[in-house]
């Protein structure tokens, strides 16, 4: 199996990605699928900039386009005016915070960047939305999260017909890597897209078999938090999921994520803490037996 990398450049500084990371979702959505995520006035930008760095978040994935089926059009001003409000907040708090921006605009991407410096960009359509993105980070020299998704948000859960939706996840970014990095991009991070042109079932199998994407060489992210594959199964609401979306992201270690993209931080980190201790205590067992 190829080796994995473990370090991506975010402007001249290498985040080490050896041990799992977590990266705070702040949505600066007033429409966002978990209610409890939105934030729109600079009060509540920073407070939720505050809990999520307090709470041990390593990276902020800052959105202002809800990709949630049946979400209002955004413009790309308005998208830009709604995230340049909180990277002000991020960077006068923060400065040294590695920050994502989830955008499939190159336009917006290009316009952040400009002003506040250099952030992973985590395009949900791994640059199928806008033929410049591609192009515009191969440019800039940041990373890129690329993720699976067929159609848009709008049409994307009327796209689920796979006969091996790992397998075809799998296909799709051994394509896309090499386009990204004949395009010059070097960082490349890839999300299996769970939710995104997905049933249910077909996400528990991709998470099951998740691993498989490691054979690319890339570090996986994995976003699953309080997501439809969790509060369908247990027949509850997205406010009731904290329990199941800790339940998985166990499993989402294991599988190889490199990179938990969270709602709650706090309960994040304690998992990935938890796993760390198990991995390391079970490999010095498997030694000494040795």
């Amino acid at each position: 199996m190829m080796r994995v990398n473990t370090t991506i450049n975010v402007g001249g500084r290498l985040v080490d990605l050896s041990s799992p990371l977590v990266m705070g979702i702040v949505n600066v959505t007033p429409d966002s699928f978990f209610e409890g995520s939105r934030n729109t006035a600079p009060e509540q930008i920073a407070a939720r900039v505050d809990e999520a760095v307090g709470e041990g978040a390593q990276i902020l994935d800052l959105g202002g386009y809800s990709s949630r089926p049946g979400a209002s059009e955004v413009t790309p001003q308005e998208e830009l005016r709604r995230v340049s409000a909180a990277m002000r907040i991020i960077r006068k708090r923060y400065p040294e915070m590695v920050v994502s921006l989830d955008t499939f605009r190159a336009w917006v991407a290009e316009r952040v960047i400009e002003e506040y410096g250099a952030v992973i960009v985590n395009d949900i359509s791994s640059g199928e939305l806008d033929p410049q993105m591609i192009p515009t980070v191969a440019r800039l020299k940041v990373p890129y999260l690329a993720m699976h998704m067929r159609g848009t948000p709008s049409t994307m859960q009327t796209l689920t017909d796979y006969d091996d939706v790992t397998a075809e996840v799998v296909r799709y970014f051994s394509h896309k890597v090499d386009n990204l990095v004949q395009a010059g991009i070097d960082d490349i991070i890839l999300d299996p897209g769970f939710g995104f042109a997905k049933t249910v079932e077909q996400n528990f199998e991709l998470l099951g078999r998740m691993s498989d994407l490691r054979i690319l060489g890339r570090p996986i992210l994995a976003g699953i938090s309080r997501k439809t594959m969790i509060w369908k199964t247990l027949d509850i609401q997205p406010t009731e999921a904290l329990n199941g979306t800790t339940a998985l992201h166990w499993e989402c270690l294991r599988q190889g994520a490199s990179i938990l993209r969270v709602h709650d931080v706090k309960e994040a980190v304690q998992t990935v803490k938890l796993f760390n201790m198990y991995q390391k205590k079970n490999a010095e067992s498997t030694k000494n037996r040795n």
